[in-house]
C-alpha cells in the first residue's frame, strides 16, 4: 500500500512548523488541496476583552490555508489573505478551521476557509490566494 503524497506533506509542514508548535496547532486531517487543524485557545492568546485575539484566530485560519496549497508537494506560500471575523471565541474554547481551494491555475490559486467552535458556530472566513514558488516539499 503506498501512502499519498499529501500525507507525507503534511508530516514535513508539521516537523518544520514551529509556529503552530507554538500554539498548539493539530493537524486533523488533510488531503490534496484541503486541510483541517483545530487548537484550544489559551489564556495568552486572549485579547483585553477576554476573547482570543483576531491574530491568533487568523493565524489558525493561515495555517489550514497553508497545509491546504501546500498539499499538492509544490512550494506555496500566500499572496494575499484576508479575514471576517464573526464571533467571538472565549478561552478554553476549540476552535477547527477547514481549508478548501476553490480555484488553482498555473501558479495561483484561491482558497476559502471557514473557522468555527466545536457546536459548528463560525467564528471567521477566512480566504488566501497562493503563489506556488517551485521545487517540491517533500523530495
Amino acid at each position: 500500500m503506498t501512502v499519498p503524497v499529501e500525507a507525507d506533506v503534511v508530516s514535513v509542514l508539521r516537523l518544520r512548523d514551529r509556529c503552530a508548535d507554538a500554539l498548539g496547532i493539530d493537524v486533523v486531517e488533510a488531503g490534496a488541496g484541503w486541510a483541517v487543524v483545530s487548537m484550544t485557545v489559551r489564556g495568552d492568546m486572549c485579547n483585553c476583552h477576554g476573547t482570543c485575539h483576531g491574530g491568533i484566530i487568523f493565524t489558525l485560519a493561515d495555517t489550514a490555508f497553508g497545509y491546504a496549497c501546500n498539499s499538492h508537494n509544490v512550494n506555496t506560500v500566500a499572496s494575499a489573505a484576508s479575514v471576517e471575523f464573526l464571533h467571538p471565541v472565549p478561552e478554553g474554547a476549540t476552535i477547527r478551521a477547514r481549508a478548501e481551494q476553490r480555484w488553482a491555475r498555473s501558479k495561483s490559486g484561491v482558497y476559502d476557509v471557514v473557522v468555527e467552535l466545536d457546536d459548528g458556530t463560525a467564528v471567521a472566513l477566512f480566504r488566501g490566494r497562493s503563489h506556488s514558488i517551485g521545487g517540491s516539499v517533500v523530495p
